[in-house]
Parts: structure tokens; C-alpha cells; sequence
């Protein structure tokens, strides 16, 4: 089949391909040519800076040689081997995450992406506990198959029920600016706080009885729905709950895992080791498809006599498996964890000043090089820039203007999401925020008063 040009790479991709979480009618993709770093190209050559990472999963840039020659080595030796057979990459990712992974998760289930990753930890709570409810939370993203989406607290959950996996019960995010429980109480303190959302999450296991309960899964720093990180006191307290009501704790680090939050996991902020921990995106900076389950030794050996009724065709692929040893190797031999912690009071104070210089920052949040601007009317009432799961003529227009100028940022709702390559200058994030400094003053002409 002969080449397609530039010109034609768009027109020929809206012709034949179905877009997914789009309309249809409306999508406008970006048609790509290269990437190397923190930037990539599209076909007329103009270049944008990634400030999403694409999709919130390639953590040492895009380009890198080391993994990219990691994969063609593989493909050379064996490109696939089923999911019963033993490889060397396989082998050798098992060992590499053993030694990063926190506390006793020493055992893993690859799978092929995050979503197949939190169904399989469902499965397993619930295969070890014989209890079959699950507990997640409301600003939660979880993934796009029945099951995940079913374990999703967003709207996003919503287009798809009743046709969704049962047996799941939603409770309150420890949402510090928009909290249920503390409107009249702004100055609160954070033990306080996280206090109170802890009891709200015993209430409800009060409630559903924890005789029924395998689970209470949560993405250890919310992701999409807003970057919120957890009080002080609040991890400890969910693992001291779940040991006392003997209910297993699955943490979902698929977006903040490997260097994100400036620690391998986010968990370890804490000093938590869950039951369970799902991962991938950063897995392999989606070099290749890859998910995976850790999982504490005892819940594998329950399953030593008994049959796990689960797997696809292409677990445990070994171009993924291998993607990911490289992957781990650049994150750790190029220091990429350690210099995502050195770029967080970076990306905070960025993220402080501009709160100081736009009345249309109400909040701003940040660990590592996760962050978020919250965008609002009104900072006296919070009224949002945008509605609960829906857009407004502003963002709409602040979009435009950071891609119109070369800046690649998620937008969700109200919110824009920083989350950048680990490998990011301080030169390169400080061009980024200028932008973004520049776009808000859209905002700023929609804020009341």
C-alpha cells in the first residue's frame, strides 16, 4: 500500500475511523507527525508542548531511545509468547517492580491497560474474601469497560447503566474546596477533616454491612476529577478501617504511579501499603499497552488450588513487558522520580502566583508534577467557570487559546490539568505556564464583580 501525505493523514482518519468519548460530528484531532521530548509536531510542523503527556501516561518523553530499542529487540527475539508460558521479560519485570513496589506487593497480573487492571483486582478481592460489594468513590475514574466504568463515580458511569457490573457503592471524596460536610467551616484543620470523611466512609460500611464488603477502591491522588490529593491522616485511616473490618484495600495508582507525584507510587506519601495496587500508563510511559495487579503474597497463594477464572490473549506480552523493564530502567538510572519531587515546589509556585494574579483561579492544587487549576466566577461562592460534567463559551475559548499557541493541556470541566513529562525544565514548564497565564485572562473578564 502506497504512503498516505500529510494532507491526507486527517481527512482519511475522519473517513474511516470511530472516535471514542467524541461526537462523532464534532471531533477536530491534531494530526500528529512526531514527538521527541517534551514537544510533538503535527504535520504542517507546528510544534506544541505537552502538558498532558499525552494522556497522562508518557512520564519520561517522548522519543526516548533506550526503550524504543528495547522493543525492537524484542520483536527481533520473540515478539509474543502466550500468557501461560515463562519469558525472560517477564521474569525480569516481575523482579524490577518487587523492588519498587512498597511494602509486601511482590506478586503481578499483567494485563493489557488500567481498566482490565482494576476489573482484575475486583475479581481477586472478591475471588479472596468470597464478599462481593466494592466501595469507590464519586469524583473517580476508573476506566471505560463494564466493569470499570461501573466502579467510576463520574458522569461518565451514567450513559451506561443499568448495563454495568453490580455490587458497587460510591461514598465522598476528601475534597477540601468543595466539601459537603465544611462549607461554614473553611479554616478547619486538616486532622479534623480528614476525621470527618473518614467517618463518612464508616458510616456507609456501617450501613452496607462489611460482612459484604471486599473492597474499598480509590485512586490514591484523584486524576482527572480534579487532582485531590488526600489529607494528612486520611490513607493511614482507610488502611486502619479496612484492617479492622476486614476488607481489602486496592489502590489505583494508574495515573499516579512511577514518578508522578514524585515517589514511584503515591501511596508511599503516606507510608500506606495496600492489599492491591493497579497500574500502567506510566508503566511503560505507553510505549506499549501494558496494565498490572500487585497483589500482597497471601492473596496469590489463595489461589494456589484454585482456578483464576480470568485472562486475555495478550497478557503478559513481551514487547510490553519489555517496553516496561526499559521504561523503569530510564525512570530510575536517569533519577526521573527524584526529579519529579525536585520540580514540585516549582510547578506550586507557578501554580500559587498565578491564583495571585487571576480572580478566576479559586484553587489551585499540586504534588509533584501533577497539578491543577480550578477555574471559578465567583472565588466568594466557587460558583464554577463550567457546570458539574459540562463546558461553558470559556473554557471553550481557553482551549483554543493554548492550542492556538503551541500549549497541548487537558481540559475537564472547570479544570485544568498540569501534568507534563517528568523530564520537563524549569525553562520549558516556566514557556508553558506563560501561556496559560496569558489564556486566563478570558477567564478573568467572566469572573461576577
Amino acid at each position: 500500500m502506497p504512503d498516505i501525505p500529510d494532507e491526507e493523514i486527517l481527512p482519511i482518519s475522519l473517513e474511516h475511523s470511530f472516535w471514542t468519548w467524541s461526537a462523532q460530528g464534532k471531533v477536530a484531532p491534531i494530526p500528529l507527525d512526531h514527538a521527541e521530548g517534551v514537544y510533538f509536531w503535527d504535520v504542517n510542523g507546528k510544534r506544541y508542548l505537552d502538558f498532558n503527556s499525552m494522556v497522562m501516561c508518557v512520564n519520561i518523553g517522548h522519543g526516548n531511545r533506550h526503550v524504543i530499542e528495547a522493543i525492537i529487540e524484542q520483536a527481533r527475539t520473540l515478539p509474543f509468547a502466550a500468557p501461560s508460558m515463562a519469558t525472560r521479560p517477564r521474569a525480569r519485570l516481575g523482579k524490577l517492580l518487587s523492588e519498587i513496589t512498597p511494602g509486601n506487593l511482590n506478586r503481578f497480573l499483567f494485563t493489557l491497560s488500567g481498566a482490565d487492571a482494576n476489573e482484575n483486582a475486583i475479581k481477586l478481592a472478591r475471588g479472596y474474601t468470597g464478599k462481593h460489594k466494592i466501595l469507590a468513590r464519586y469524583r473517580s475514574y476508573h476506566g471505560a469497560t463494564a466493569g470499570a466504568m461501573a466502579l467510576t463515580g463520574d458522569p461518565r458511569r451514567l450513559v451506561w447503566e443499568p448495563n454495568l457490573m453490580p455490587g458497587v457503592v460510591h461514598f465522598l471524596d476528601p475534597y477540601r474546596y468543595r466539601s459537603t460536610f465544611h462549607s461554614n467551616r473553611p479554616d478547619i484543620s486538616e486532622a479534623e477533616f480528614s476525621q470527618d470523611y473518614l467517618a463518612h466512609l464508616e458510616e456507609i460500611i456501617t450501613y452496607e454491612g462489611p460482612e459484604t464488603i471486599a473492597a474499598i477502591l480509590m485512586e490514591t491522588v484523584t486524576g482527572t476529577n480534579g487532582i485531590i490529593i488526600p489529607p494528612q491522616g486520611y490513607m493511614q485511616g482507610v488502611r486502619e478501617i479496612c484492617d479492622r473490618y476486614g476488607i481489602l484495600m486496592i489502590a489505583d495508582e494508574v495515573m499516579s504511579g512511577f514518578g508522578r507525584t514524585g515517589k514511584w507510587f503515591a501511596i508511599q506519601h503516606w507510608g500506606v501499603t495496600p492489599d492491591l495496587m493497579t497500574m500502567a500508563k506510566g508503566l511503560t510511559s505507553a510505549y506499549a499497552p501494558l496494565g498490572a495487579v500487585a497483589m500482597r503474597p497471601e492473596i496469590a497463594e489463595y489461589f494456589n488450588d484454585r482456578v483464576y477464572q480470568g485472562g486475555l490473549t495478550y497478557n503478559s506480552h513481551p514487547i510490553s513487558l519489555a517496553a516496561a523493564i526499559a521504561n523503569i530502567e530510564v525512570l530510575r538510572d536517569e533519577h526521573l522520580v527524584e526529579r519529579a519531587a525536585a520540580m514540585g515546589p516549582v510547578l506550586k509556585r507557578h501554580l500559587t502566583d498565578l491564583g495571585e494574579q487571576h480572580p478566576s483561579v479559586g484553587d489551585v492544587r499540586s504534588i509533584g508534577l501533577f497539578g491543577v487549576i480550578e477555574l471559578v466566577k465567583d472565588r466568594a461562592s466557587r460558583e464554577p467557570l463550567a457546570p458539574y460534567n459540562g463546558n461553558s463559551p470559556e473554557m471553550v475559548a481557553i482551549k483554543k487559546y493554548l492550542l492556538d499557541h503551541g500549549l497541548f493541556v487537558s481540559q475537564h470541566w472547570h479544570t485544568l490539568l498540569i501534568i507534563p513529562p517528568l523530564i520537563i525544565t524549569e525553562e520549558q514548564l516556566a514557556e508553558g505556564m506563560e501561556i496559560i497565564d496569558q489564556a486566563l485572562e478570558i477567564a478573568d473578564q467572566a469572573v461576577v464583580g
